[in-house]
C-alpha cells in the first residue's frame, strides 16, 4: 500500500512538473494586434496554419506550448494565429481579405485565404514576422522545435536581422547563437 501511495505521489508530482513547463501564448486577431501596436509598438508573430496540417499541430503542441517560447513571445510580440484556409474576413492596411473559394463541406484541404496569399504563404505551417508598423520582415516556413524557433524569435525581436544581410553573416549568427530555451 505504501508503494502504491508513493507511486501515486510521484505520478502527481511528475504531472505537476510537466504542467509547470507548459506555456500559454496570448493569441489575438490581426486586427487586435494592429490596434495594440498603436498603443504599444511591438512586432507581430503570426502562425499561419491549416486545420488538416500535421506539422501545424506539432508546432502547437511541442513549440507554442513550451514555457520559454510562450514567455518570450508574450513579452516581445503580439501573437496571431490565423487559419490560412479558413473563411474569416480580415481587414489589413485598409483592405479586406477573404476566401471566396472556401467550401465549408470540404474535409481536409481548402482554398487558400487571400490574406495568406498576400503574405506569400506557400507552405503550412509558416510563421510570419511583421515589424512594429505591420510591415513584413520574413516568412519562416515549416515546423520548428522550441530551440529552432528561438533563433528567429530573438533575431527579429532584437532587430539583429537588420545587421544580418548576407549568407555569411547569417551563418556566423547561427554559429555564435546560444540557445537558452529548454526543450521538453
Amino acid at each position: 500500500m505504501k508503494k502504491l501511495i508513493l507511486f501515486a505521489m510521484l505520478l502527481i508530482y511528475s504531472f505537476n512538473g510537466i504542467a509547470q513547463e507548459k506555456g500559454q501564448i496570448n493569441w489575438i486577431s490581426i486586427e487586435e494586434a494592429i490596434a495594440a501596436q498603436d498603443k504599444e509598438p511591438r512586432k507581430i508573430m503570426m502562425d499561419m496554419y491549416a486545420t488538416w496540417c500535421g506539422p501545424c499541430k506539432l508546432l502547437d503542441k511541442n513549440t507554442f506550448q513550451n514555457k520559454d517560447v510562450a514567455d518570450y513571445v508574450n513579452k516581445n510580440y503580439y501573437a496571431v494565429k490565423f487559419n490560412a484556409e479558413g473563411n474569416t474576413k480580415v481587414t489589413f492596411k485598409d483592405k479586406e481579405y477573404g476566401n471566396p473559394n472556401f467550401d465549408a463541406s470540404r474535409k481536409g484541404r481548402n482554398s487558400q485565404h487571400q490574406f495568406a496569399q498576400y503574405l506569400g504563404v506557400q507552405a503550412y505551417p509558416t510563421i510570419i514576422f511583421l515589424d512594429e508598423k505591420a510591415e513584413l520582415i520574413a516568412p519562416i516556413p515549416g515546423y520548428h522545435a522550441p530551440n529552432q524557433l528561438e533563433i528567429f524569435l530573438k533575431l527579429f525581436a532584437t532587430d539583429k536581422y537588420k545587421e544580418v544581410t548576407t549568407k555569411e553573416q547569417w551563418e556566423a549568427y547561427q554559429k555564435d547563437f546560444k540557445a537558452e530555451f529548454k526543450t521538453e
